[in-house]
């Protein structure tokens, strides 16, 4: 699902605060500086690159080089960084009402991605602040020649000409982007009233304050021109009409439901899905929703309900394991979890909370197989610090001490925590056969790990 490369560099300096609830991991950012929750969990992964993928194929784009991240924010938005990672916030899926409106949104952002707009934008900031300088500079000359106040208004206007043709530039792009992405969408052979609908919804709403009202509207096309563009777009298209199969709208309401009940407080959960919905999505929400009050004898009810209409679901199963082990019962939510784990052999996340529970038997064959599970998890997603950090407890249960140190330091490589990272590479190597693999991949944390830090850190 994502590219991977010999040394995993995110960019993040610190631990974030993280926990595993229900499959879903906490996690830090990996893609620029700022801090922000995110999120990592099989079944909101899988659905929203069921919707993705298909889209990136479309615009002539490697879908393993598109890294997609799920922002845990109640806000609705969706953004591109750094080129070639998509962002999305919980708050944009739980908001929507249609898998189709949160294709048109994905649809969108691939616009951007394959139009380059993020490196565009920087191009257009350096041209629009050009004019900017040369009037500072003449503002600067004629306020020191004794008129500071034709000196300030000359300042002042060559800031918001350069503004203005910054916003300009900034439109364009969006109205390229809603472009592109009808065009994607026909290519896959689905609607765009999705995207026609989003915007309808908010168009009026006072969703910003008055000061990003400006700027957004200043940066995007009015909301009227361009739900008049869009219209024109969609109704020319032959999938206008066309609706998404049962399947791929059972699959947003069910991690709509999920998300609901994993980003709310349970008791509003609770209020939106009242126990007279026996609905399925409704029955997911509360089961979420119970956890984590903890309730878990009606968390139970809830999902037993679920895997009794569908007991190959491998979400289901995912959640039925995770209960069993939160509530202690860790022999009885092996089960779950390895029938998840058959049914599911691509998912990392899912097989290391397997390999987790494995390990909390305590039993030595049970230790012995967390291991090999972990061990083929990190093969497939390398970033799972979760799994990093029971497989050092897994290798030293095992007396395999240099390993350990080892899945130490890649944790904490992981994570940005590069300090870390260097001083339990070094303990590694220190216990590690020279010129192994592993005694080289501690090498190689050491080396990448060190460069990421200050000058005077690394003295």
């Amino acid at each position: 699902m994502k590219s991977r490369s010999a040394i995993s560099r995110p960019s993040l300096g610190v631990l974030a605060a993280a926990f595993l609830l229900a499959g879903i991991f906490l996690s830090p950012n990996p893609a620029n500086g700022q801090e922000m929750s995110l999120i990592r969990d099989t079944e909101t992964e899988y659905v929203i690159r069921s919707y993705l993928d298909p889209l990136l194929y479309a615009a002539g784009l490697n879908p393993h080089a598109v890294q997609l991240h799920i922002v845990n924010d109640p806000s609705i938005n969706a953004f591109v960084s750094g080129g070639q990672h998509l962002f999305v916030h919980t708050g944009l899926i739980t908001n929507l009402e249609s898998a189709n409106q949160l294709v048109g949104v994905l649809a969108h952002e691939t616009g951007h991605i394959a139009g380059g707009h993020l490196i565009r934008t920087r191009e257009g900031a350096r041209a629009a602040s050009v004019p900017m300088l040369l009037s500072m500079a003449a503002g600067l000359a004629v306020a020191v020649a004794g008129l500071p106040e034709a000196g300030m208004a000359l300042m002042m206007s060559g800031q918001n000409f350069a503004m203005g043709s910054f916003f300009a530039f900034t439109r364009t792009q969006e109205s390229i982007a809603d472009q592109s992405a009808i065009r994607y969408l026909e290519a896959t052979g689905q609607s765009g009233r999705g995207m026609l609908e989003l915007f309808g919804r908010f168009e009026g709403q006072e969703i910003l304050t008055y000061q990003r009202q400006q700027n957004y509207a200043r940066s995007h096309p009015a909301p009227r021109d361009r739900i008049g563009r869009l219209q024109n777009l969609v109704e020319a298209s032959p999938y206008a009409d066309k609706e998404d199969s049962f399947e791929v709208e059972h699959a947003f309401q069910m991690l709509r439901a999920k998300l609901r009940g994993y980003t709310n407080r349970p008791e509003a959960t609770l209020r939106l899905y009242p126990e007279s919905d026996t609905s399925a999505e409704a029955r997911y929400a509360r089961a979420m929703a119970y956890f984590r009050q903890p309730n878990m004898a009606k968390a139970f009810e809830e999902i037993e309900s679920l895997l009794a209409e569908d007991p190959d679901n491998p979400y289901f199963l995912e959640m039925y394991g995770q209960i069993n082990v939160d509530m202690g019962r860790v022999a009885e939510g092996i089960g779950p979890y390895g029938r998840a784990v058959e049914l599911m052999p691509d998912a990392p996340q899912i097989r290391a909370a397997f390999g987790s529970a494995l390990f909390g038997t305590g039993t030595p064959e049970h230790i012995e197989r967390a291991r090999i599970e972990l061990e083929l998890a990190l093969q497939q997603d390398r970033e799972l610090w979760f799994a990093w950090y029971e497989l050092a407890k897994a290798y030293n249960q095992l007396g395999m001490q240099g390993e350990a140190q080892l899945a130490t330091a890649e944790r904490y490589f992981t994570v940005g925590a590069y300090p870390l990272a260097v001083q339990f590479a070094y303990r590694a190597q220190q216990r590690l056969e020279n010129g192994t693999r592993d005694w080289q991949r501690a090498n190689d944390i050491m080396a990448v790990a060190q460069a990421q830090l200050p000058n005077n850190a690394r003295n």
